[in-house]
């Protein structure tokens, strides 16, 4: 007998509608395993219970697991600008996993790797994380602006601002050759 125990398969009846090129990579039983439902990460994102759509990695904000508990805080577009999105903290959502298996692993691990950028930056009235994230199948980057609680989204200021990091990450982010 081996030292692992291989988890087993995911229950057609509790699959979600997966996409053509999307496969499961890790799941997890949700609350007490008796029809709560089922946390299933996929090479296109995460699929989690009550949500009719999966959540792709690059719309994930935060996911916080405490050892029980996955936590997982979505971003809700605000506003469409010149080439990015002005992104807010949507609702959080938790779920008990009793037996998270991978799931947690695959969770980080995706999440970061959908990042390849990030900078915290002052503006006007407050400050600003910008973005810049992997979409799988996309081509190129996606990028958005996350702008701290109590940041004037509005603000003229603000929004050139925003304006100019986002151009100066993009030009500082663009390959040589192009």
């Amino acid at each position: 007998m081996g030292l692992f125990r291989r988890k087993p398969k995911l229950p057609a009846a509790q699959r979600p509608p997966l996409a053509a090129e999307e496969r499961v990579l890790a799941w997890a039983a949700v609350g007490d395993g008796q029809g709560d439902g089922v946390v299933v990460a996929s090479n296109l994102g995460l699929w989690l219970p009550g949500r009719a759509e999966r959540l792709g990695w690059h719309d994930i904000l935060k996911a916080v697991w405490s050892g029980r508990q996955l936590t997982v805080a979505p971003a809700e577009s605000s506003a469409e600008r010149d080439g990015y999105l002005v992104v807010a903290d949507g609702p959080a959502e938790s779920h008990l996993l009793l037996d998270p298996g991978e799931l947690p692993h695959q969770v980080r691990e995706r999440v970061t790797r959908s990042v390849a950028y990030t900078q915290h930056r002052p503006v006007p009235g407050g400050a600003g994380r910008v973005a810049a994230r992997r979409v799988p199948g996309v081509d190129g980057l996606t990028w958005t602006v996350r702008l701290d609680p109590g940041t004037p989204a509005d603000d003229p200021e603000v929004l050139a601002e925003t304006d100019r990091l986002v151009a100066e990450a993009r030009a500082a982010t663009a390959p040589a050759d192009v």
